[in-house]
């Protein structure tokens, strides 16, 4: 049976950071809104956070850093009392031994071993002397930054347990848009300070971050933020409808959206709406538009990778103080170990048993994610007992958290499927917005998610695009540096000049207005 909505402002698609995002600032400006969310119980998307039997785990692992004083006020509106400082600590495993990440010079060196410690920085002086002027793949960017050495030991093998690809095969925009602005140098000198303690301003004694030591976080993980800006869209009159699939999209002859959502019983949820907001994956999104898009093609050539989590719970005080430890193993499956605790005490009910979580990268269907809970719950005892983190008999308890299209990937095509997906809806559909991660296949923080629907708001309340989202992180500093909320207005770099306005109004017909705009107008609820 399908039941109808009612007409709408702005319908949205997926509750993640950029569909909640955007439905909280609307719902603030006085719009109506209706979001889906297909899963039944959270919302949040890849930053939720799932309870079992009262352990929370967050999917991946969520630090709140961003050097958007927009995207910082924001946090701080939401959840304005439940913020907790948190020291950052990581480690990369590899061959049995552990590197500090940030680097440490003393301690890479000593790890490493003179002869290939001196083999790296060969390669290093290689690759500076020689770089490779053809560069295509992730290799080939990430050996030009660093070296064949260095690159082989410590991004070759994790990059390929995640992406499922080989690095050669991967386009160089990931890397350019990951790792960019992170140079050896830099880490290697900021590694010397921390070995030798220099890293200190003079006269105050107090250490200078030149890479982040601590974060902000939830104090019941990120989910504390999406369950507070759902509830405060619902406050507000709107709706979240919760176990609601994306199933069609449809414009009728006024210019008006037919979105189509169902549930797991059968039923239909109908909603019309002047705009939509999409963070549904570009892929999904193409094959749901009717008529489909000429470039539904293009857009199904776009691939994702799916992530799954095996929590432990394990009688243990602590196992390590790291928030996660990189592996960079080829003997075991699992990518990353994520240490619960060290993310927040909250997030562990019991001081006497410790939560980790192995995360595992796979494709939907494959092996890993097709394994039974119990399966992969003795897979994961088994790798911690390999990699030398806990006794497999103090595992007292294991759950399983599997997340699909974690990951939007890179390949070589990719570039060229999602420009071509972007100019045909964006030139027939000026009321359609794709934000987000998957919404734009561009694999952002969740800040950047959240600053791509924080504009295209603007964009809507303008009732023309005075901001081009798609510029959003372009130009981004390696995540790890910097002061939070250093960058004032980053939206000013993102807004549309009058040349560039005029060449959109040119070349797609797309109403598009230069800001400062007159006054912002709310969209016609009366036509």
């Amino acid at each position: 049976m399908s039941r109808q909505q009612g007409i709408v402002d702005v319908a949205i698609i997926g509750a993640g950071p950029a569909g909640l995002t955007a439905a909280y600032l609307l719902s603030k400006k006085g719009y109506s809104v209706t979001v889906i969310e297909k899963d039944e119980r959270y919302v949040g998307g890849i930053s939720r956070t799932v309870e079992v039997d009262g352990y929370r785990f967050d999917i991946g692992g969520h630090r709140f850093f961003s050097k958007s004083k927009e995207v910082v006020d924001l946090w701080n509106e939401i959840l304005p009392n439940d913020f907790i400082q948190r020291p950052r600590m990581s480690r990369i495993y590899y061959e049995g031994k552990f590197y500090s990440y940030p680097l440490r010079a003393f301690e890479a060196l000593f790890n490493l071993g003179i002869v290939r410690s001196t083999l790296c920085m060969a390669s290093y002086a290689k690759a500076k002397l020689l770089p490779n002027r053809n560069v295509r793949s992730f290799e080939d960017w990430t050996t030009n930054q660093f070296g064949w050495k260095l690159y082989s030991i410590f991004f070759k093998t994790y990059t390929e347990k995640v992406w499922g690809m080989p690095c050669d095969e991967m386009s160089a925009d990931w890397a350019a848009q990951r790792i960019k602005g992170l140079s050896l140098g830099a880490a290697v000198m900021d590694g010397l300070k921390r070995s030798l303690g220099l890293n200190k301003k003079p006269n105050d004694g107090m250490e200078t971050k030149t890479l982040l030591e601590t974060f902000r976080y939830p104090r019941l993980g990120p989910g504390m933020m999406w369950d507070a800006a759902r509830d405060f869209v619902v406050a507000k009159g709107n709706s979240v409808l919760m176990g609601h699939s994306f199933k069609q999209l449809a414009q009728d002859a006024a210019g008006n959206w037919r979105l189509s959502a169902t549930k797991a019983d059968g039923s239909e949820a109908v909603i019309t709406a002047k705009h939509v907001i999409s963070s549904a994956p570009m892929r999904e999104l193409s094959a749901r538009i009717h008529p489909l898009p000429q470039t539904s093609l293009q857009a199904s050539n776009l691939k994702y990778r799916d992530f799954l989590t095996v929590a432990l719970m394990i009688k243990s005080d602590d196992l390590f103080p790291d928030n996660w430890i990189y592996i960079h193993d080829s003997k075991v499956k699992v990518g990353r170990v994520q240490n619960f605790r060290s993310w927040s005490p909250e997030m562990v009910p019991d001081p006497s048993i410790a939560c980790v979580g192995l995360e595992y990268f796979c494709f939907e269907g494959d092996g890993l994610w097709s394994s039974s809970d119990a399966d992969l719950v003795e897979l994961a005892k088994k790798e911690m007992a390999i990699l030398g983190l806990c006794n497999p008999d103090d595992v007292i308890g294991g759950a399983v958290v599997r997340q699909e299209k974690a990951y939007p990937v890179y390949d070589d095509e990719y570039a060229a499927n999602v420009a071509a997906m972007r100019d045909e809806l964006e030139s027939k559909y000026p009321t359609l917005h794709m934000v987000g991660r998957n919404g734009m296949h561009r694999y952002n923080n969740q800040d950047h998610a959240m600053m791509t629907a924080m504009l295209t708001v603007e964009n809507i309340d303008a009732g023309a695009r005075i901001y081009n989202i798609w510029n959003v992180n372009e130009d981004a500093e390696y995540h790890e540096a910097g002061d939070e909320g250093e960058q004032e207005a980053i939206a000013a770099k993102v807004q549309i000049t009058e040349d560039q306005a005029a060449a959109l109004a040119s070349e797609r017909d797309v109403p598009t207005r230069v800001a400062p705009a007159a006054e912002p107008r709310k969209i016609d609820k009366a036509a």
